[in-house]
């Protein structure tokens, strides 16, 4: 890999966007007006936004990245702008790594912008530290990041990519202990629900708002996601085609 060529792709697929304000919107703004909406569905239920708001911080940008990135990353191929780029002398690796570093600088703005409201315009109360809370819902937007660029190399139309996100997603998000307890699940769907990483994400925003330091299971929770969107990526980079069918 080359880091020239991967910030210069990193910088190309940001100037693109620049001229996208609808996909910007999406992926900045959809997460906190769902907050907010979930903030205001448990008005009169502070303690239930507590309880499941800091898990919500992490999956909705997980979602929202993970489409987005699917969808451009996918009108890339069909418009041959990928192709072309693989004519050049450029490895896939830099390619992968140019989108996640370009989308990945947008999910530090999502991610900052979501705590925050959820922290401090609507009240989420928790144990620990802000940062070990931005932290996590980062790592889960990077993480939605890598699974959109990865499924991106399956899908043939944006049709099929958005597609993917019953697939993907939504059993992640059934048994990843939103709804109960993973250890209440019967013992094959927790079995299960142990290999995703979205049951990690929401373990260690939980771990975030039960505890006021650092724990031992948070930095597990922490680098499984990390290790999780590291694999998806390296895997996105070995199933890009150079020739698009």
């Amino acid at each position: 890999m080359n880091a020239n060529r991967t910030l210069a792709t990193a910088a190309r697929v940001l100037r693109q966007l620049r001229h996208d304000p609808r996909s910007i919107a999406l992926m900045i703004l959809v997460p906190c007006v769902m907050l907010l909406l979930l903030r205001y569905v448990f008005d009169g239920s502070p303690r239930t936004f507590d309880s499941i708001g800091a898990s919500l911080l992490g999956v909705f940008p997980l979602i929202t990245m993970f489409l987005v990135t699917s969808i451009a990353t996918l009108r890339e191929r069909t418009s041959g702008t990928l192709e072309r780029l693989l004519a050049m002398p450029l490895a896939k690796g830099d390619l992968i790594a140019g989108y996640a570093l370009a989308f990945g600088a947008l999910a530090v703005i999502q991610s900052a912008l979501a705590t925050g409201l959820a922290l401090w315009a609507l009240g989420l109360d928790v144990t620990g530290s802000a940062w070990l809370l931005l932290l996590v819902a980062l790592l889960d937007a990077l993480l939605g990041t890598a699974l959109g660029l990865f499924v991106s190399a399956f899908a043939a139309s944006e049709f099929q990519a958005v597609q993917f996100m019953p697939a993907v997603i939504f059993p992640q998000l059934l048994l990843c202990g939103l709804f109960t307890p993973r250890d209440n699940m019967q013992p094959v769907l927790e079995g299960i629900s142990n290999v995703l990483p979205m049951s990690y994400a929401v373990d260690g925003m939980n771990e975030v708002l039960r505890h006021p330091d650092i724990t031992g299971d948070f930095i597990r929770d922490a680098a499984i996601v990390a290790t999780c969107a590291l694999l998806v990526l390296a895997l996105g980079a070995a199933t890009l085609r150079r020739r698009t069918p």
